[in-house]
């Protein structure tokens, strides 16, 4: 390869990555760390089957499988346990390998340091960069331990909020929080947790997903307004009450969607639909052919999705129920908009209700 002296800024999983592959190339590689114990914090990692081919090209996919955990599919429920489908995860990695895993993100690392120095990468700890000049034939940098080096190649892999792409790009945009808080833990893991399992509800969404053959990595999604610190003496009790709509014991076995109710084949679709966690959902006649008794479940189910940040654009003929949990409508004549504005309005227009809204 044409860069033969490079440098990596952060010795985390993508740096540590990128130093076995450019060793594996020939290339001299110096990696620097800023942490002086190089640890890595958090509890689980969930990985896909384009990771586990990653991990089989660096050489480490076996102390993986060795440590961590390797399966097929998710499994998806609803809150009360009921089982509603299956993700396949496509074995990328090869036939051999199972399309998706997991592992205690503190033995990944561990895993990757090792591979990294073996593969004979010079780590440096308690170290990064101060200085970084360019030009036309290569960089100068300058580290906190008071040393220099030219590269040819310098690679920036120190986090979300790198120093260095601060310091070559300032204009370039920073970070901002989703709306999303995630809550983590490393709990013992049941014999009949084989695989990742994830609940599905409105707002809330906890999975588990096995990282060893006795552990397994509870992770809980909540939307949350605003990224504040929250006093660990309240951890326990907002997890509690995250889980309350999950009870622990699954209520009813395993069926088949085709043996569901109608009512039951509209919340598996609701649950499908959550599971990406959209920003806006169509919905296309949600209560067509639904027991009168079904109808308002259903609109009450719709009703809850805006607080959970979800958007929704429904098509659906019973027009005054529709109308009355919505904010804009559009009243439709033969395929074409007769009609339109605030819902209210549209339900408070004699004129309109007498010869679209019908009785419904």
């Amino acid at each position: 390869m044409k860069a033969q002296r490079i440098l990596i800024i952060g010795g985390g999983f993508s740096g540590m990555s990128a130093a076995i592959e450019l060793r594996k190339a020939g290339a001299e590689v110096d990696l620097v760390e800023i942490d002086p114990e190089w640890r890595n914090y958090g509890a689980g990692i969930s990985l896909g089957g384009a990771t586990l081919r990653a991990f089989r090209q660096l050489g480490v996919l076996d102390e993986f499988l060795a440590l961590g955990s390797a399966q097929d599919g998710v499994t998806i429920r609803l809150p009360h346990g009921l089982e509603v489908g299956k993700l396949p995860t496509p074995r990328l990695a090869g036939p051999d390998v199972p399309g998706g895993g997991a592992i205690l993100r503190p033995v990944l690392a561990s895993i990757l340091a090792d591979a990294t120095r073996k593969a004979g990468t010079k780590v440096r700890l308690g170290c990064t960069f101060t200085s970084i000049e360019q030009d036309a034939d290569g960089v100068d940098v300058s580290f906190s331990d008071g040393t220099r080096g030219r590269y040819d190649l310098v690679v920036g892999a120190d986090g979300l909020y790198s120093k260095l792409r601060q310091a070559l790009f300032p204009a370039a945009p920073k970070p901002r929080y989703s709306g999303q808080g995630v809550w983590r833990a490393v709990v013992p893991r049941p014999p009949e947790i084989a695989t990742c399992t994830m609940w599905v509800g409105p707002k809330i969404k906890p999975g588990v997903n096995p990282v060893s053959k006795t552990e397994m990595y509870l992770f809980i999604t909540e939307p949350r307004a605003v990224n504040e610190h929250l006093d660990p003496a309240t951890f326990v009790d907002h997890v509690r009450g995250l889980l309350a709509d999950f009870p622990a014991l699954v209520e009813r076995l395993p069926q088949p969607a085709s043996n569901l109710s109608g009512g039951e084949r509209q919340q598996l679709a609701f649950a499908r639909a959550l599971m990406p966690s959209p920003r806006i959902m169509v919905l296309d006649e949600p209560t067509a052919a639904l027991a009168p008794s079904l109808v308002g479940k259903v609109f009450d189910m719709v009703q809850t999705l805006p607080a959970a940040g979800v958007a929704v654009l429904m098509v659906e003929q019973r027009a005054r129920q529709a109308l009355a949990i919505s904010q804009q409508g559009y009243i439709l004549d033969q395929g074409r908009c007769v009609l339109h504005g605030p819902a209210q309005e549209l339900l408070e227009d004699q004129r309109m209700a007498q010869l679209y809204l019908g009785s419904h």
